[in-house]
Formats: structure tokens, sequence, C-alpha cells
């Protein structure tokens, strides 16, 4: 065990009257005191790039076999063999080799938008590649998403390029900041040329895998409480929930970027990011592909499924078991002093900072119980609800026009903020939103349209000493 020094606070609510243009007075401001665990028993104190990858004090016993097994199968390289072996059924074409390719450390790896622009010839864009056409509809051929990387005698579906266009700005006080918009071409489609005119396209990058446990046990009545009540007109701030069919029950959306999923997709990972056929998903997702190149199945098997329910429950134990990065530096000046300015902005309004799991915990994508995630306060910095990012700024913002639920191209899921002050630490860099265009959280903030508009703005007239300490206290999550 290691030793703990906990003192829990539960945040007291803010009484908001009428916003002015520059937000809340400092003295108006009532920041919850105390050293917050970020998730309750299941809080580590690490700071190191094991930060995210690391299981909870309660993962004992069988829970902690199963969860070793989970790792290992997380971070597997799969390839292409079909002897039923574990590793294997990779493809025909996917997007990942393995959970981790996408996922270091159980953290984001870095987007080639920054790294390589692009999966080019041989390039890994450790990203997924969300198409449709301009009414919302699939392409035929192609499915929901692009898997631009293939096995051995098997073409890709194709190649994603990415253009950067840049564009200056500066903040009221002088300082000067850049924010960059990526423009994505698709080239060597396999079938059908797609006309760009039809075409959408938006790229994602991978979440942190922090705090999925207590997401998925979160109380659903709290968040809808939230919903209802997460009306701030002062602020233009009104979240709302996605309802999603998922299963054939219709359930509040949780995960993924736009919270279009109720549980941690462990079996869509499996066979939409790798092609790895599951009890869920028994088909390979390009089948029709590989006969349509060369007429037949290149000698490969796939009478059996690649990877079984019980392997699959041990990743989903794996996610819901890792420990939560406790907050750093708490009691540095600096970050005391950006937490204000966080809540002057109110960016607490929508990245709530506590919430609590029901009293059952969560179960898992085979039935078993985790009751040690159940009646705890947590400290998510989300509401986990969709807000309007906007489509102001640069003439797109954050609007991709990708529909996902209930949730429409310019809405988002609040992003939760813990652990993301280790992010650089876990995975050697700060690009953050969905598709990883911010360099720094001060791009990632001024990227806020829309809902977000207003802390935007109170965040841009805040003294660069201010702004620093908000980014300080940033750091800090």
């Amino acid at each position: 065990m290691r030793p703990l020094r906990i003192i829990l606070y539960i945040a007291s609510a803010l009484a908001l009257g009428a916003c002015s243009e520059d937000g809340l007075d400092v003295d108006d401001i009532d920041v919850p005191d105390g050293y917050a665990l970020a998730a309750g028993t299941s809080t580590n104190f690490l700071r190191s790039s094991y930060a995210f990858d690391t299981e909870a004090d309660w993962v004992t016993g069988k829970y902690k076999t199963r969860f070793n097994r989970g790792d290992k199968l997380y971070d597997d390289v799969r390839t292409s063999a079909t002897d039923g072996k574990q590793g294997g059924g990779l493809g025909p074409v996917y997007a990942g080799y393995s959970c981790g390719s996408c996922h270091r450390n159980a953290g984001r790896t870095e987007p080639a938008l920054w790294s390589s622009e692009g999966s080019g010839p041989n390039g890994f864009t450790s990203a997924l590649i969300y198409i449709t056409r301009k009414n919302g509809a699939f392409f035929k051929n192609y499915g929901r998403v692009l898997h631009d990387q293939s096995i051995l005698g098997v073409r890709p579906e194709g190649k994603v390029h990415i253009d950067k266009v840049y564009q200056q700005f500066t903040f009221p006080d002088g300082e000067p900041y850049e924010l960059c918009y990526p423009v994505y071409t698709i080239t060597d489609w396999y079938a059908d040329e797609i006309d760009p005119a039809d075409l959408f396209c938006t790229v994602r990058i991978p979440l942190r895998h922090v705090g999925m446990g207590q997401m998925m046990a979160l109380d659903r009545a709290e968040i809808e409480a939230l919903a209802a009540k997460s009306n701030y007109p002062e602020w233009g701030i009104s979240g709302r929930c996605n309802y999603i069919n998922e299963r054939g029950v219709l359930q509040l959306g949780l995960s993924g970027n736009k919270a279009q999923h109720a549980d941690l997709t462990v079996e869509l990972g499996f066979s939409s990011d790798m092609g790895v056929t599951n009890s869920r998903y028994p088909e390979e997702i390009c089948e029709g592909q590989i006969q349509m190149q060369d007429g037949s199945m290149m000698g490969l098997s796939y009478d059996q499924l690649d990877v079984t329910t019980e392997e699959m429950e041990n990743v989903d134990l794996y996610l819901h078991a890792l420990s939560v990065p406790a907050r750093r530096n708490v009691n540095d000046p600096q970050v005391k002093r950006g937490e204000q300015m966080f809540y002057k902005a109110g960016c607490h309004l929508c990245h709530v900072t506590t919430l609590h799991t029901r009293p059952r915990g969560a179960t898992l994508l085979n039935g078993t119980e985790l009751p040690w995630l159940g009646g705890q306060t947590v400290h998510p910095y989300s509401d986990f609800l969709l807000h309007d990012m906007g489509s102001e700024i640069m003439g797109v913002g954050l609007n991709d026009n990708y529909v996902s639920g209930l949730a429409r191209g310019n809405e988002w899921r609040t992003t939760p903020l813990w652990g993301v002050g280790l992010q650089q630490t876990v995975n050697g860099h700060t690009y953050f939103l969905h598709d990883g265009r911010a360099r720094n959280f001060v791009e990632a903030i001024m990227w806020h349209g829309g809902e977000g508009q207003a802390s935007r703005n109170v965040f841009a007239r805040l003294p660069k000493a201010d702004r620093d300490a908000l980014v300080a206290f940033l750091w800090s999550l």
C-alpha cells in the first residue's frame, strides 16, 4: 500500500449572479479548500510516466491477476496470424496494431498532425479518421472509419494527408499567440474515389485512459440533474445529455469525445480499430475488400473469433481499475491564484469539479461487478455533457460536421481534466483537443467558441500573470 495522506472535501456550490464582461470579482469566488483526491480510493500519488498506467490499491487477488492479463492484452502488438494464438487476428485493415499503440502508457500517443503530417506511404497516424457524406450518410465501401493501415497483401482503404493553416492573434495586453487549423486530404482510395465536395473528414486523436472506471460508475441521475440545471444565460452555457442506443437499450452516453458511448467500447475497439473479430462484432470489417482485390481470401482463415469475451473483459477490468493521479503543487501561490482565475472565468461551470459515483460501482462488459468504485467523491473537472463549442474561430471553430447520437458537429462532451497536467510526462507532448490542433493549454483555451466564448474572453482579458497562473493550475491537475 502506498502511504496516503487523505483529506476529502466536497466542493460547495457557487451562487452566480449576473456576469460582468470580466467575470466574477475574485473576492466573490468560493474556491473549495483542501487537498482533493482525484478519484477517492482509486487515487495514486505518482508523477512519473506510469501515472496513468498503474492499478488502484483495491486491485488485489484474482482481480490483480486479471488486471495484469488485461494490461498485457492491451499492450501486445497484434499480427495477422490466424492460428488462434494471443496477438493474432490483426486486420486485414486497421487503424492501430494494439490498444497501446495509440494509447501509450494509457495516455495519448503523439498525433500525426505534428509528427508526420498524415499516414503517408507508411506512416502511422495513431488516430481515428472518421468520414461521412455531406448529408451524414456513410460511404458504402468504407463505413464510419477510414482504415489507413493494412496487413501484407491488402491495400489500406486510403491515406490521409494533413495540411495546417496558421493564424496570428494578439491578447488585449499585446502578447501574441497563434492558432493552427488542420485540413485533411484523403488519397489512394482503395475503391470508389470520393469527391471531396461530398466528404466530411474529422480526425480524433486518442483519449487519455484516466478515470475510465470512475466515469462508468458515475451516478447517472447526478449527470441528468446537471443537464437540467446547466443553464447559465449570463455565460451563454446550456449543457445537455447525449442518449444513444447501445446493446439495444437507450442509455446515457458518457464515453467518447461526444459522449456517444455508454461503455468503454472495448469490443468496438478490437473490431473497428484493429480488425480483431469478437463475439459482439464477429464479422471482418472489410471482408468484401479482400475478395474485391484478388477474388479470394488470400489463404486466410476467418472461421474463429480472434479474441474471447473473457479476454475482452480483462481489458475492460484493466481500464476500470486504473488509478488517477492526485493533484500536485496545490499550495503553490501561483497555482492557488490560477484556481481562482479558473473560477473567475467560469471554467468550472462545464468542467465541474466534483461528482459522485453510484453505490454499487460499475459493471464490466461480461457482468463482473466492481463495488470498489461505488460511493466515491471524485474530481473529474467535467460535467460529461454536450456543449456547443462554436464554429466562429478561423471560420471553422471546433465544428467537425460529424453527428454522434444526439450530438451535432459543433457539440462536444466536456473533456475531463483530471491527470491532464501529467500528459507531457506520460506521453512527451502537450497536444490537446479532439484532433491535437492545440499545442498547449493557451491554444486549447483560445479555441473555445460557442458556449465557451465568454470564458475564453475573460481569460483573454486577464493580465498575463493571471493567464500564466491559470495555466499553472491546469498543470497541477
